[in-house]
């Protein structure tokens, strides 16, 4: 469904230039009219309390001061505030106005005090918040163009207010964010499931090989690692795979244009462990390079590199979902290869997923400003493990919560795709309502 769609109305994932912008906007119907944001959203800028007064113990409103909290709709906040100066109320639309973050976004699902890098919009005079989110993300690249100052860029409560879009009428606009909010409540619940479906992983993970929970009516035995149940014997990881390192891609030939060369980076980890996809954003390659370092479905790949401050996705695993494009194994990433025959990418998921392993990777990395970590390194985890491989049982309970973890990220894949194909064609008026709502009844 989503090929014909796809045919139907042009290429996903396209990014719209400020120029292109300009183009669609002089080529929209003649009933769009302009609007300034503040027409058709009420806009709150931020005003951070003093320090004394925030804490992270959960006492007053919840602090935002920028997107580090945010998720895919909503934040997760760690701040709070006793004495908040500004707050979004439930259902406004937070938005980063200030350095490299600017035009970051989430929803409110509760209400926050907001700080000065964070403005809350509000849909007024018929227009929904959902529709300002859209239509914002529309103008972004041009809105991004005028923000001031070259070291600290931002966006002030002039340049939000009196910043011109050109519209549908209010009653076609809810229309428009009813059709792409249906398809981010999908993702969004894609999500949440996968997050159910991997703790379920790791818990099963953790109550066999980390709590020894089928085995504790049987004898243990003494080991390095403490007691462990008669018959295991302590491994390294280095005893069970190997460790591939990726090509060296050659930035000249990245590009945003979608292709079937999709370039994974450590960009592409979920700190949570698994793939994501940054569409949009999501670097592909235009030139040649050695046909064995392309990755297909099933296989396991390891972050070896690590940009973050918080150092929260080295040595992070994830499982290549599909072969929908050529995923290219870049130099920053390792493959597990070599594995033994008894055991899984998908059991050597949930250990390097394990928070043991990920503590272990990040007090024995190297480097301050970029963290890095090495095949030789994820060799010395040390497990117990049965000498005879892994239950049939237990491989095959991991594999069917995995397995359903790939599908709704492949889902979601595509829904992004389709939701970045319909946005602009929707907001510009190339494509109008009534086009498209058989066709995402069907995908829906």
């Amino acid at each position: 469904m989503f090929i014909n769609f796809k045919q139907n109305f042009g290429n996903a994932g396209k990014i719209i230039t400020a120029n292109e912008v300009d183009y669609k906007h002089q080529l929209m119907p003649e009933n769009w009219k302009t609007y300034k944001l503040s027409d058709i959203s009420e806009i709150i800028m931020g005003q951070s309390p003093k320090g004394v007064t925030t804490n992270n113990l959960g006492e007053g409103l919840p602090l935002l001061n920028g997107p580090t909290e945010f998720g895919y709709s909503h934040p997760t906040p760690t701040q709070f505030t006793v004495d908040p100066k500004k707050v979004s109320q439930i259902g406004d639309l937070l938005f980063c106005v200030r350095g490299s973050t600017t035009g970051r976004m989430n929803f409110s699902d509760q209400p926050y005090a907001i700080g000065r890098g964070i403005g809350a919009f509000r849909g007024k005079n018929g227009f929904s918040t959902k529709y300002v989110k859209y239509i914002i993300d529309f103008y972004l690249d041009r809105m991004l163009a005028i923000c001031t100052g070259s070291t600290f860029p931002n966006l002030s409560r002039s340049d939000l207010e009196n910043f011109n879009v050109k519209s549908c009428s209010p009653k076609e606009s809810n229309a428009i964010a009813s059709i792409l909010s249906a398809l981010d409540d999908k993702i969004e619940l894609n999500l949440r499931m996968n997050k159910i479906l991997e703790e379920m992983a790791m818990a099963l993970y953790k109550h066999w090989f980390v709590d020894f929970g089928p085995f504790q009516d049987g004898e243990f035995v003494e080991s390095e690692l403490g007691e462990i149940p008669k018959g295991w014997e302590v491994k390294t990881l280095g005893d069970l795979f190997k460790i591939k390192h990726g090509f060296a891609f050659k930035g000249k030939h990245f590009q945003l244009e979608e292709r079937e060369e999709l370039l994974l980076t450590p960009g592409n980890f979920q700190a949570s462990g698994g793939i994501k996809f940054n569409w949009g954003k999501q670097k592909f390659y235009s030139a040649e390079f050695p046909n064995d370092y392309i990755l297909t479905k099933g296989d396991l790949i390891i972050a070896l590199t690590d940009l973050t401050q918080s150092c929260d996705i080295l040595g992070a695993p994830a499982i290549i979902p599909d072969n929908d494009y050529k995923y290219l194994h870049n130099q920053r990433l390792g493959l597990v290869t070599d594995l033994l025959p008894q055991f899984s990418n998908e059991f050597i998921y949930c250990i390097t997923n394990s928070s043991n392993f990920r503590a272990f990777i990040r007090n024995s990395k190297t480097g301050s400003t970029v963290s890095h970590t090495s095949p030789t390194r994820i060799y010395d985890y040390k497990m117990a493990l049965p000498s005879q491989g892994l239950e049939n049982n237990f491989k095959e309970e991991l594999e069917n919560l995995l397995e359903l973890t790939f599908t709704n990220s492949s889902e979601n894949k595509t829904l992004t795709q389709l939701r970045d194909t319909l946005l602009p064609k929707l907001i510009s008026g190339e494509v109008r309502v009534k086009d498209v709502e058989k066709t995402l009844s069907e995908v829906l």
